[in-house]
C-alpha cells in the first residue's frame, strides 16, 4: 500500500473539496503559483484557476474579513494563515465576527469558514513561526478546533471541516507535515470531535494532540520496556472535546498525564485536567499531571528542543504518577 505524507494528504483533501463543491475557495499568502511556503497548495491554482485558488495581500485581518463576506454570500472559504503567530492580527475578526455570526443572526447566517493554520515547533524556525495558539481558539465559543496528527486523519478531518456549516480552526502541526502513513485517501466519514486511542494500556494514560503524539508514543514504548503499559489518547479535536473517550481512558487506567507544546499556564491541558478531575476523580490513583512548554516566549531554534516536552520529561511525569 502506498505511503502518503500529511502535506500530501492535506493537498489532496483541498483538491477533493474543490472538485466536489464549486463554492469552495482556497486563498492566502503565496498559496497560488508558489503553492504555499510548505507547498501544501501545490498545483491547485493550476488545476482550478485563479478565481478559486488565489493569493492575498500580507494582511491577516483582511484575509478573515474577506472570508466573512464570502461566507455571507454563500461561498465556503478556506483561508490559509501562513504561520501560527501571524494569525494574531486576525483575532478580532475571528473572535468578534467569525465565531459569533450564526448566534448573532439567530441561526439565519452560517459561517462555513475553515481557517488553516500551521502550528507548533520542532522545525527550526524563527520567532513568530513556532507557536501553539490553540487555546485562544478553543476558548472562543462558536468555533470548532481540529488538530490531526496523522496523514489519513488530516485528509478526513479537513473534508469534515469544509463540509461543516460552522467555522473551524484547522491546526496543522508543522512537525508532522513530512510524517508518512500507508493508506488510501478516500473519505471515511470521520466526524469532528472523535478522539482515538493509538495505543492501549492499563497503567496510565498519555493525553495529547498534534506534534506531541509521536513523542508520547515513543514514551509509551520506553515505559513498556520497564513493564508499564501506557495508553496514548490522541484528542484530534479540542472543540468539541471527546469527553466519552477521555473519561473512559482515565477511569480505566487511573493515572493521566497531559502533554502539549504550548506554555502550561492557562494552556488547554488545564481544561483536560479539569474535565478528568470532575468526571473521573473517584477512579484516579494519582494527581493528573501536565508536561508542556515553559511559560516563556517561544525560544530560538537553537534551543527549542530544551523547550519542547521530551520523552524523558514525559517519562518523569509518568514515574511520578506510578509511584504516587
Amino acid at each position: 500500500m502506498p505511503e502518503v505524507t500529511m502535506a500530501q494528504a492535506i493537498n489532496q483533501g483541498l483538491r477533493r473539496a474543490l472538485t466536489d463543491d464549486d463554492r469552495v475557495l482556497v486563498f492566502g499568502e503565496d498559496i497560488g503559483k508558489l503553492g504555499g511556503v510548505f507547498r501544501i497548495t501545490d498545483r491547485l491554482q493550476e488545476e482550478f484557476g485563479e478565481d478559486r485558488v488565489f493569493d492575498t495581500p500580507l494582511a491577516e485581518s483582511a484575509i478573515l474579513g474577506v472570508s466573512i463576506g464570502l461566507a455571507m454570500a454563500g461561498w465556503k472559504p478556506v483561508p490559509e494563515i501562513q504561520f501560527d503567530a501571524f494569525s494574531y492580527p486576525a483575532l478580532d475578526q475571528v473572535i468578534s465576527h467569525v465565531a459569533k455570526y450564526r448566534f448573532r443572526s439567530a441561526g439565519t447566517v452560517s459561517m462555513p469558514i475553515v481557517m488553516r493554520l500551521p502550528v507548533g515547533g520542532a522545525v527550526g524556525a524563527a520567532e513568530h513561526h513556532s507557536e501553539s495558539p490553540e487555546v485562544y481558539y478553543a476558548h472562543t465559543a462558536g468555533l470548532k478546533v481540529v488538530i490531526p496528527s496523522t496523514p489519513i486523519d488530516a485528509f478526513n478531518l479537513l473534508l469534515a471541516s469544509i463540509r461543516d456549516p460552522d467555522p473551524v480552526i484547522y491546526l496543522e502541526p508543522k512537525a508532522r507535515y513530512w510524517s508518512k502513513e500507508p493508506g488510501e485517501l478516500e473519505p471515511n466519514g470521520l466526524p469532528i470531535g472523535a478522539a482515538r486511542v493509538l495505543r492501549e494500556g492499563a497503567h496510565g494514560t498519555l493525553v495529547t494532540w498534534g506534534g506531541m503524539v509521536p513523542r508520547c508514543l515513543a514514551a509509551a514504548e520506553a515505559a513498556a520496556e520497564d513493564g508499564a503499559e501506557l495508553e496514548v489518547l490522541d484528542l484530534r479535536c479540542l472543540v468539541p472535546l471527546d469527553l466519552d473517550r477521555l473519561i473512559a481512558s482515565a477511569r480505566k487506567t487511573g493515572r493521566v498525564v497531559v502533554v502539549h507544546e504550548a506554555p502550561m499556564t492557562a494552556g488547554f491541558g488545564g481544561e483536560v485536567v479539569a474535565r478528568v478531575v470532575e468526571d473521573a476523580f473517584e477512579y484516579l490513583e494519582a494527581p493528573v499531571l501536565r508536561v508542556t512548554g515553559y511559560d516563556l516566549p517561544y525560544p530560538p531554534a537553537t534551543v527549542e528542543e530544551h523547550y519542547l516536552p521530551s520523552v524523558d520529561r514525559i517519562l518523569l511525569a509518568v514515574q511520578r504518577t506510578l509511584t504516587f
